[in-house]
């Protein structure tokens, strides 16, 4: 496991912006896009240019990378493609940003297997998504994030997405993952700001990360020391430099830069779901490709193409 504990804990116990959890090893902090997996022509998977995607976010500022989070189309992909993505995502970006690979399966065998592959391979540390599809109780929410962690020895964080799952976690259930010795974050994608409110405050040891980026300004001063930004997949330096402004003390400016990433979310949000990032990336024309949705998500047409060509352009993003 690379390591990237020292510069991290100083740029955040030096700056304005919260710092990540005591009991966080990778310190992680700042933005973390939950990078896209490119697909060619046929949809099969396309590691070189998801790769050149990571790598096009760090050198544009991030300080980590999140493969397979939603924008990664996880559910969509085989084990196989997915322990691939991952490893060319870490293969590429080496040391230069930690890399949390996403993990989580609806069954914990499979979860396990993930989070074992992704030691194997390199990653700083494993993000794990709540089971979805059947319901979670305490004790099967527990039992699953206590076997994933027991297998390896990187960081832990939990992914907490109900909207997209179908399970919430309790403030009981986090007080009881947050036991579990390696588990040291959480990915806060409820959007529910009270819940998350009352975790930072119980929980100073964790590190939060704010998952939608309606909450990047809130998320930083609730207390998360980062942020899982989708927007910060086609235009990082946005979202970098409103962590910066916020980091600095410049809380004017961020949240001038925070309704700026309004605009451009609900830009993106136009025509069918989650296709405004790849269609973003491609009309930025970057030198990579990553190409559509996977079936049975789509891509925009040519019309909500354009208009959000337009719509960037206006936003001086073009």
């Amino acid at each position: 496991m690379a390591n990237h504990t020292s510069d991290s804990a100083e740029t955040s116990d030096d700056g304005n912006a919260p710092s990540p959890g005591a009991s966080d090893p990778l310190d992680i902090h700042g933005v973390v896009p939950p990078t896209v997996t490119a697909f060619d022509a046929d949809e099969s998977v396309d590691y070189d240019a998801t790769a050149a995607h990571a790598r096009f976010v760090v050198d544009r500022g991030a300080h980590g990378v999140f493969p397979l989070g939603t924008n990664g189309e996880f559910p969509l992909l085989t084990p196989d493609e997915r322990d691939g993505a991952v490893e060319a995502v870490v293969e590429e970006i080496g040391d230069d940003a930690p890399v949390i690979a996403g993990v989580g399966a609806p069954s914990t065998r499979q979860t396990v297997a993930h989070a074992e592959h992704a030691e194997r391979v390199g990653a700083d540390g494993v993000v794990v998504v709540t089971p979805y599809y059947y319901p979670l109780d305490h004790e099967a929410a527990v039992s699953h994030y206590r076997a994933v962690a027991e297998v390896v020895d990187l960081p832990v964080y939990v992914y907490h997405i109900p909207s997209k799952t179908g399970n919430s976690l309790s403030l009981d259930t986090l007080d009881a993952l947050a036991d579990i010795e390696n588990l040291v974050g959480l990915k806060d994608s409820s959007k529910d700001v009270p819940w998350l409110g009352q975790a930072i405050d119980a929980h100073p040891e964790l590190t939060f990360l704010a998952g939608s980026d309606s909450l990047l300004f809130p998320g930083l001063e609730v207390g998360c020391s980062g942020m899982v930004s989708a927007v910060a997949n086609a235009f990082p330096e946005l979202v970098v430099e409103l962590y910066e402004a916020y980091d600095d003390g410049d809380e004017e400016r961020a949240r001038e830069l925070q309704s700026e990433v309004y605009d451009v979310r609900s830009a993106l949000k136009r025509g069918p779901y989650m296709a405004g990032v790849k269609t973003a990336l491609d009309v930025r024309d970057l030198g990579f490709d990553v190409g559509s949705l996977r079936s049975p998500l789509r891509t925009m047409d040519d019309e909500d193409r354009e208009a959000l060509r337009s719509d960037l352009s206006e936003l001086d993003l073009l």
